[in-house]
């Protein structure tokens, strides 16, 4: 977002049902001046009212939280709020997770391993306006499901 001369940080939530994945993508984030966190969820409940009262531009979300199924809540949260980028964060390194995710609307699948690596590009990707898959998929499926 623009302000004046000057831009504003990218708005981002934080959604992983563990501590310490939720500290290591704040700690990678606030390294950069360009993102801004403005929250932390522990389950899929949380992160709906959370997305839902602080409209962050970017959310990151760990597709194998508690309840409601991750998926949903992406979808219904694309469905809210259109111009939410989702970016999911997972173990899961199948086609079956990933036409799932991609079905969702999501803007964007980080596999875990990836993450330390390319969140940043990833963020950079979807505040573009552009989709991000994690390299280890194979593209020509990445570009089919994500384009």
């Amino acid at each position: 977002m623009t302000i004046g001369n000057t831009m504003s940080p990218t708005r981002v939530l934080i959604s992983d049902d563990y501590p310490f994945v939720r500290r290591g993508l704040r700690t990678i984030l606030e390294a950069n001046e360009n993102y801004a966190i403005v929250g932390e969820a522990a389950d899929g409940e949380q992160t709906l009212e959370l997305a839902t009262s602080l409209r962050p531009d970017i959310l990151i979300m760990d597709i194998s939280m508690p309840p409601p199924n991750v998926v949903q809540v992406a979808a219904m949260l694309r469905h809210a709020f259109p111009a939410i980028k989702i970016l999911l964060i997972t173990v899961h390194d199948t086609e079956e997770m990933l036409r799932a995710a991609a079905g969702a609307g999501v803007s964007g699948y980080l596999l875990k391993s990836d993450a330390g690596e390319h969140v940043v590009v990833a963020l950079s990707e979807l505040g573009a306006g552009r989709k991000f898959v994690s390299p280890a998929f194979d593209p020509a499926l990445s570009r089919e499901l994500f384009t």
